[in-house]
């Protein structure tokens, strides 16, 4: 395989851990831990692996002898960068325990593990990809772990490769797979041990133990890399309003993070938009009232960000969603028969009279979108819906009215894009590299503490890597009860915008003065090689996260 220069030079990078990694460990315990809601239903649902206590790793200035331990792997969910590094601090993490243990990778995700496809991961194998970005070492998938007979199907090639562990690197709806698996295999005595590693770029998988999800670094400064450009596109121009549209279905975190380091025009926040209680219409007329202003100094260009889940917040049409998706779960074959020029109306004379209204007030092609297939979890899949589209439009024709009242006189021309594919797979950030092959390793000493039902975790952040705290904590202590297809089942948290964190605090002081001014801040491609700020920079957000702390 031809490799670039970039690919060579990156694949003799050391990953830094944190100086706890560096030799033998053993796990303090700390307080026992709860759910973060609805701690009955989850301690009933999960009786041998709830109220677990955190750990943390601390030096062992007496380790015994290491053993053999023969792993299983499995990338679960969309890409994020970051996840060979993952791998390959897992395969350094239990050969530092001892030189015969094993790492076995199961094909293309949670399926491979069901159908009994894998490879052996051996370092020739491991050292092709260290510091690259993808999931193309095993592949992924999005098949869902909750069935007795996928459990017992995957324990059959488990035992026969005397695999005692198996990591699942994925986000939130994977790391609850992960519970309900580590849940059975301890009722059932199994002997196998369940690990996660929270990887998500939307950044939503996160709590004060786990301080980001992989892969959120390198993926906002991917988008950010690109908006600077437009931005500085659109300053030269100076004749094109970019509606960007963001990866972040169920969280803002993208869309934040991006804007905090862009400083676009607008840029819409998902989860004040929901606590504020708007109409699709007060949206408009906000960014409509910008465009209309900056005319006022000449400026007929700008940019707006927009939260790819933008649509499930605005509360009436969350409403709608809640029923579309309860409906369509209960009648999909019915659905399914109704000619596609009759659905609308099947759709409008099923639903109640308040959602009804509100569905027949979209557009036809939004209406459309919000009935095509859902995801494997019964979501809508909102990425189709052509959020920046439907806005600009909407826009476009408010602005027009207001022409007509004398309140704009200025030209409004729209340009739109979607940024997501192209950050989920790009070579680690120094700071994923690092983060992410800590978080392998420390899966490692995790299996090697006999433990099951935990999240490698790594923290402070915000500190140079060689501080970094490392542990696990239960993932039960993340979860609560949600609807999903209907029905109440136990996930984890999603964690969403805190509206009185600092960080939207920050976004929310300086706003204003983006809106009016051209405040574009270019913060160019990701920088491997140099200086220390430069290279190794956590995000803004978790930097205004724990500036305070």
């Amino acid at each position: 395989m031809k490799k670039s220069a970039l690919q060579k030079a990156r694949a003799n990078y050391q990953p830094k851990l944190p100086i706890v990694l560096t030799g033998a460990v053993k796990a303090v315990e700390g307080k026992p831990t709860t759910s973060v809601a609805d701690q009955d239903e989850i301690k009933k649902l999960f009786p041998n692996t709830y109220g677990l206590p955190e750990l943390k790793f601390e030096k062992n200035p007496n380790p015994g002898p290491g053993k053999p331990l023969n792993v299983g792997v499995i990338l679960s969910g969309g890409q994020a960068p970051g996840g060979h590094n993952v791998i390959c601090g897992l395969f350094d993490g239990i050969k530092k325990i001892h030189r015969d243990s094993r790492l076995f990778g199961f094909i293309m995700g949670p399926g491979g593990f069901v159908d009994h496809k894998y490879i052996e991961l051996t370092a020739p194998i491991i050292n092709e990809y260290r510091n690259t970005g993808g999931f193309d070492i095993i592949g992924s998938g999005r098949t869902k772990l909750e069935k007795k007979e996928q459990f017992d199907k995957g324990l059959e090639i488990l035992k026969e490769l005397d695999i005692k562990a198996l990591v699942i690197i994925g986000g939130d709806d994977s790391n609850t797979n992960a519970a309900i698996l580590a849940e059975y295999y301890k009722e059932i005595n199994a002997g196998v041990q369940v690990i996660g590693c929270p990887k998500t770029i939307d950044g939503d998988l996160k709590n004060d133990l786990i301080e980001t999800s992989f892969g959120f670094d390198t993926a906002t400064k991917v988008y950010s890399e690109v908006i600077g450009n437009i931005e500085r596109d659109c300053n030269s121009a100076k004749k094109y309003w970019h509606f960007i549209k963001l990866m972040g279905r169920s969280a803002s975190h993208i869309a934040l993070e991006c804007g905090l380091q862009t400083q676009p025009n607008v840029c819409i926040i998902s989860e004040e938009v929901e606590a504020k209680n708007m109409t699709l219409q007060d949206v408009v007329d906000n960014i409509a009232n910008v465009v209309a202003r900056r005319a006022e100094d000449g400026n007929n260009f700008g940019t707006v960000l927009i939260p790819e889940g933008l649509i499930e917040f605005i509360p009436a049409v969350k409403k709608l969603i809640a029923e579309l998706n309860d409906f369509l779960a209960a009648n999909a074959a019915e659905f399914a028969a109704v000619a596609p020029a009759q659905q609308r109306t099947f759709i409008i004379e099923h639903l109640s009279k308040e959602n009804a209204e509100v569905y027949a007030s979209l557009p036809e092609g939004v209406a459309r979108q919000l009935t095509l297939d859902r995801d494997p979890h019964g979501n809508v899949q909102v990425s189709l819906i052509e959020t920046e589209k439907l806005l600009s439009e909407m826009v476009g024709k408010r602005l027009a009215k207001m022409k007509e009242e004398g309140k704009y006189n200025g030209k409004f021309s729209a340009l739109h894009h979607f940024f997501g594919y192209e950050g989920r797979c790009a070579d680690p950030s120094n700071f994923d590299a690092d983060y992410c092959y800590a978080l392998g390793y420390n899966a490692a000493q995790l299996i090697n503490s006999g433990v099951t039902g935990y999240m490698s975790s790594v923290r402070n952040l915000v500190k140079p890597s060689v501080q970094w705290i490392a542990g696990g904590i239960p993932i039960t202590m993340m979860m609560n009860m949600e609807r999903r297809n209907g029905e109440l089942k136990p996930v984890i948290q999603k964690a969403l915008v805190d509206l009185n964190g600092r960080p939207f605090k920050k976004f929310a002081e300086m706003r204003d003065n983006w809106a009016l001014n051209t405040c574009y801040v270019y913060p160019g491609p990701i920088q491997y090689f140099g200086p220390a700020e430069v290279c190794d920079q956590p995000s803004i957000t978790l930097q205004y996260e724990h500036s305070a702390k």
